[in-house]
């Protein structure tokens, strides 16, 4: 038998380049894929943190991430999240593909979160306000620019120097970047960190500003404040994922702020043009789901094969 081809980073960016990947993922959504029929991921507590096993059948196409949520990883100089995945035929079950889990998630959470804009957010949006100095932080950076004019950006970090990088990287790539203290004047928020209580004040968010949080996956943990969800339409992956893991919606929840009714739609909801407006903010909360990795992985093998 011969051995399983494996699509490291580089090539994964290569054959899915960021458009690319919020576009087959608004494709899926256009042609059927219900994000409510994938399974909730078992969590599995470890030494080291935690392994989140994420399937999901769609089209041609199953497939497995095992990731590794390890947060002791970043003082090694190793990311905080590992992984691999492994792509089967959808009707043998056959093998097809191993790939690098870690770019894999790299890619395809800034690709949801822009395919969230693309549909949130107004058509001028171009200044943007970034939590975290990371991976994610970058990558939001990368695919808020393939929807939206973004030219200035706002980096907010606890860690003075990597802020300052940051923006210096921003810079870099012909756009306008300070670091700031809160991200009031923004139109565009991304929330890209691993903090467990509110980044900001969510009632200076302007009204016509869009918020996206995708840092945290744990009930007891949120980057955005009650007084954002309360103001804001709220739009989630799906809603059996957001009520099982999304501290963001269920902290409030518990504390009376909102009903599960406030949450106006899921993803699927919005690409189909069917989600209520609100005259508040925008928030999409996303904890990550196992048929964005298949999606962005399934794209990936196609094209491969057609480059091979």
């Amino acid at each position: 038998m011969s051995a399983l081809p494996y699509l490291d980073g580089e090539t994964l960016r290569e054959l899915v380049p960021m458009a690319r990947a919020v576009q087959v993922l608004q494709d899926a959504l256009l042609a059927g894929l219900d994000p409510e029929d994938t399974p909730l991921r078992p969590v599995v507590e470890v030494p080291a943190g935690q392994l989140l096993l994420m399937p999901a059948a769609w089209g041609r196409h199953v497939g497995i991430k095992v990731a590794g949520v390890a947060p002791a990883n970043p003082s090694r100089g190793l990311p905080r999240i590992q992984g691999a995945y492994l792509l089967m035929d959808g009707e043998s079950l056959a093998p097809l593909a191993m790939m690098d889990g870690v770019a894999l998630t790299s890619l395809r959470t800034p690709a949801v979160s822009a395919l969230a804009v693309r549909h949130l957010a107004g058509s001028g949006a171009s200044e943007m306000a970034v939590f975290g100095a990371g991976p994610q932080a970058w990558g939001h950076v990368e695919a808020f620019r393939a929807v939206r004019p973004v030219r200035r950006v706002s980096v907010i970090a606890r860690d003075a120097a990597k802020a300052r990088a940051f923006a210096a990287r921003c810079a870099a790539e012909g756009l306008q970047a300070d670091t700031v203290a809160d991200p009031g004047q923004a139109d565009l928020i991304a929330c890209c960190t691993t903090s467990r209580t509110p980044l900001f004040d969510g009632r200076l968010t302007r009204d016509d500003a869009t918020v996206v949080a995708v840092g945290s996956h744990e009930p007891d943990a949120r980057e955005v404040d009650d007084d954002l969800v309360a103001r804001a339409t709220v739009v989630v992956e799906a809603r059996s994922a957001a009520l099982a893991e999304a501290g963001d919606l269920i902290i409030p929840l518990r504390n009376g702020t909102i009903t599960i009714g406030h949450l106006a739609g899921n993803l699927g909801e919005l690409v189909a043009g069917t989600v209520p407006r609100g005259p508040g903010p925008r928030l999409f909360k996303s904890v990550g789901m196992a048929w964005e990795d298949l999606v962005v992985a399934a794209a990936a093998y196609e094209a491969w094969m057609r480059v091979r």
